[in-house]
């Protein structure tokens, strides 16, 4: 199944403790649907001094959010919208924001 949302791609969290936050999707886990995206979910790891002289302590790394809690901003309409895909006259499959129609870059 192609990916409807690519890292880069700027969404919004539509459900969860997060919901109405923005932000830049940082990586995607098409293995197990999840994609993390930056300032959403931030967990913080508690960390042990090493030998190699990094420091301990308490980390913020967010942490990965489901496909299915996120909605792709529309570049054009800058709002939330769905995905669909053309095929253009030169053989090129593209995404396309169903709200406007505009094709998606990337």
């Amino acid at each position: 199944m192609a990916a409807r949302i690519k890292k880069g791609d700027k969404v919004l969290v539509i459900s969860g403790a997060a919901k109405g936050s923005r932000g830049e999707v940082l990586r995607v886990i098409p293995s197990e649907n999840r994609a993390v995206v930056q300032g959403v979910a931030v967990a913080k790891h508690h960390t042990k001094a090493t030998r190699m002289g990094e420091q301990g302590g308490i980390i913020e790394r967010e942490a990965a959010v489901d496909l299915s809690n996120l909605a792709l901003i529309d570049p054009a309409t800058d709002k939330p919208t769905k995905v669909g895909f053309r095929v253009l006259d030169d053989g090129r499959k593209v995404r396309v924001a169903r709200k406007s129609g505009t094709a998606i870059e990337g």
